[in-house]
């Protein structure tokens, strides 16, 4: 997935996958998402998710509408802050850390 996000591209088939998360189960279930972890060659992180239409992913009728329901499988890319990206890591791979940051503090 291409996108160009404040002036700034993001692409999934030329930055590098360094973590994955998905909430497991079947993909069937409205709950499903995925989400892969990227570093851009210059450094940048970014989440590529994918998900059901319960998940942040997911897409509805019409965003803009106080009632939209949601309705089925979406994608998007978000940029991420080194400090979001490390928290990102935390929360959903922690074991990956070190490999990804480096040693921490004990």
């Amino acid at each position: 997935m291409k996108k160009i996000i404040n002036g700034k591209r993001y692409d999934t088939d030329t930055a590098k996958k360094i973590a994955f998360w998905t909430t497991g189960g079947s993909m069937s279930d409205f709950r499903y998402a995925e989400e892969d972890l990227y570093r851009k060659k210059t450094g940048e992180f970014f989440v590529h998710g994918q998900g059901h239409s319960m998940t942040r992913w997911g897409v509805s009728q019409d965003k803009t509408m106080h009632d939209s329901k949601p309705i089925g499988w979406g994608e998007d890319l978000q940029p991420l802050t080194e400090p979001e990206a490390r928290l990102w890591v935390e929360r959903y791979c922690n074991s990956e850390y070190e490999p990804i940051f480096g040693k921490c503090e004990e």
